[in-house]
């Protein structure tokens, strides 16, 4: 028997690719931001990827989706952004802050599915916003569902990135528990678990230098409309062109350290300024170790610890760049036969405000146990 899904907020299909995995069918996907929804309609099909299109404009925003465009499903996911909740307060909700929690809501109660998961950031569980999601489930309009929630890091799930993420499952067929990991830092410790899958199982086989730093001059045609695209496996294998100051830099990072590696005549005055704090900040990857978490400016050293992870002592052989568009890609979990759309810029969203494929695929798994009885 298929089991369906509706996908909220689909972005790319990070949530999507890790459910199909475990045999589940989209049935409808929502996504405003065009690049994205057509890089999730080039994996998964367009004609389940809502679009409230008039006079050829693309537009998915989830207010426009009719209750009659709603089908039941076995599953609801998504993760609306923590902007669109409002604070607890009187928990209006014709708030216009909080609209997207109320549509995410609205979905739920006309799709009725036997379960539905929230993703979020890690603070999430520790703001007014979760506390109101709470107390909708005690006694307001999500009070049909029991709640399991927590933290989860997807390294601990076979996603070679330690990324944190708060992870709710709302179930109405009793409770589901949260996955148990099936990876740790220290396997040693637990036989029933695997080591943390590391940045060199997943990127160490890619050439060390791309040949580029342009995307492929392609277009694909999405909801009647021209789109760069679509890219696959070594289009995203793009590099930058940094200025020798910024070479200079690279050069003085060990894997493991940062700006703070760096020798007083290379520092930025911010970060002469600046003695404490960001310490991933100009970091470098480590090779025997998972990411850390992988952000949509994956692509400037500045934001994070995103220059590739080869760097030996001395006069040691040395990859002084950042990670590219496929590193991040395969970092992120996504299967090498993942296809993308839109710009450098869209794509390297699309990557990093993803879903790590594998933990979604082990929620996924989870859910599956207790559908299936």
């Amino acid at each position: 028997m298929t089991t369906t899904l509706i996908d909220l907020f689909a972005g790319c299909g990070g949530m999507s690719a890790g459910f199909s995995e475990e045999g589940f069918h989209s049935r409808l996907a929502v996504e405003h931001n065009l690049h994205a929804a057509a890089t999730y309609a080039a994996n998964f099909g367009e004609d389940h990827v809502f679009n409230a299109a008039e006079s050829g404009d693309f537009s998915g925003d989830i207010e426009a989706l009719p209750d009659e465009a709603i089908p039941e499903v076995d599953v609801v996911i998504g993760g609306p952004p923590c902007q669109g909740f409002s604070n607890l307060g009187s928990r209006d909700v014709d708030d216009p802050r909080n609209k997207l929690w109320k549509q995410y809501i609205r979905v739920v109660r006309n799709a009725r599915p036997k379960i539905f998961v929230i993703e979020n950031v890690d603070r999430f569980m520790r703001s007014s916003e979760f506390e109101l999601l709470v107390s909708e489930a005690e006694d307001g309009l999500l009070k049909d569902y029991t709640l399991s929630y927590g933290l989860l890091n997807a390294a601990d799930y076979g996603v070679p990135q330690r990324r944190p993420r708060t992870i709710v499952i709302g179930s109405r067929i009793g409770t589901v528990p949260l996955p148990e990991p099936t990876h740790s830092r220290t396997p040693q410790l637990d036989d029933r678990v695997l080591p943390w899958r590391t940045v060199r199982e997943r990127i160490g086989e890619l050439p060390e230098w791309p040949s580029t730093t342009l995307l492929p001059d392609t277009a694909t045609k999405r909801f009647g409309m021209p789109l760069p695209g679509e890219f696959k496996w070594l289009d995203l294998h793009i590099g930058r062109n940094p200025t020798q100051l910024s070479k200079k830099r690279y050069d003085h990072i060990p894997p493991g350290g940062g700006r703070f590696n760096l020798p007083e005549n290379l520092k930025p005055n911010c970060w002469r300024n600046k003695t404490t704090g960001t310490t991933d900040v100009m970091g470098r990857m480590r090779w025997d170790h998972p990411s850390l978490t992988i952000r949509t400016e994956f692509f400037k050293p500045e934001k994070g610890q995103y220059l590739h992870p080869q760097w030996e002592p001395g006069d040691g052989h040395r990859v002084n760049r950042p990670i590219t568009h496929l590193e991040a890609a395969l970092l992120q979990d996504f299967p090498p036969d993942f296809v993308w759309c839109g710009t450098k810029t869209e794509v390297a969203r699309q990557i990093g405000n993803a879903v790590p494929v594998g933990l979604a695929q082990a929620i996924a798994r989870q859910i599956r146990r207790y559908i299936d009885g």
